[in-house]
């Protein structure tokens, strides 16, 4: 298949990220199944979590040619979604992709596949997920395939351009941005609750009493 190229995805709004900042990203596992990639993707570089827009791209083969001429289009705040096509043996991300996205204002990058130059990535603080390393890259060959902000699949979940990206020691999370908007405010008051919960388990009580569970459990077989 050519090359295909969609429309850059609109920015995430304000007030939604100033939420997400907030947000213990796995309160969203409470309430949601979908969206959270596979657990090998992990994060390999960097230490600050991760909030932004998917800018998705998908390569080919060896050739990093399209993810060259995507990087050098990031916007702050993009979070660069990479889908290899399944290529776990070549780096499509090193030193001089992770600088140019870092000197650009890239929130992340989340490649399903291997990464390189995880030393000197490191200086660039760009929080890098990836399956893996490698000290085999990708070459840039001009291959007419791949593309640009058009859907994708990473650690097993379809991302779209502009969808929510999470990310951080935990795992990823990719969800549309009405999905993300519809469950903010419920997890951040399920956040605000935690710090009591934890201090009445401090004092003795039973998770089970606190939560509910136990009263399940004693219904269990209930005539």
């Amino acid at each position: 298949m050519p090359f295909t190229s969609g429309p850059a995805p609109a920015p995430l709004d304000s007030g939604l990220v100033a939420k997400l900042e907030r947000l213990s990203f796995p309160t969203l596992g409470h309430y949601l199944e979908e969206g959270f990639a596979d657990f090998g993707i992990r994060r390999l570089a960097g230490s600050t979590r991760v909030v932004g827009r998917a800018v998705t791209v998908r390569i080919t083969g060896q050739d990093s040619t399209v993810l060259h001429h995507a990087a050098g289009w990031c916007e702050p705040g993009d979070v660069f979604v990479i889908d290899t096509g399944g290529d776990t043996r070549h780096a499509p991300v090193g030193e001089v992709l992770a600088a140019t996205l870092s000197f650009r204002g890239a929130r992340g990058v989340i490649v399903d596949g291997v990464v390189t130059d995880l030393d000197e990535v490191e200086r660039f603080g760009l929080p890098v997920y990836a399956r893996g390393s490698s000290v085999l890259t990708t070459k840039l060959l001009s291959l007419d395939a791949g593309g640009v902000n058009i859907p994708v699949v990473c650690g097993g979940v379809a991302v779209n351009p502009g969808d929510v990206v999470l990310a951080d020691r935990n795992g990823v999370f990719f969800a549309p941005v009405a999905v993300v908007e519809a469950i903010i405010d419920t997890a951040l008051a399920d956040d605000a609750e935690e710090p009591e919960l934890v201090e009445s388990l401090r004092q003795g009580a039973h998770l089970g009493d606190l939560t509910g569970a136990s009263e399940a459990v004693a219904g269990f077989g209930a005539s």
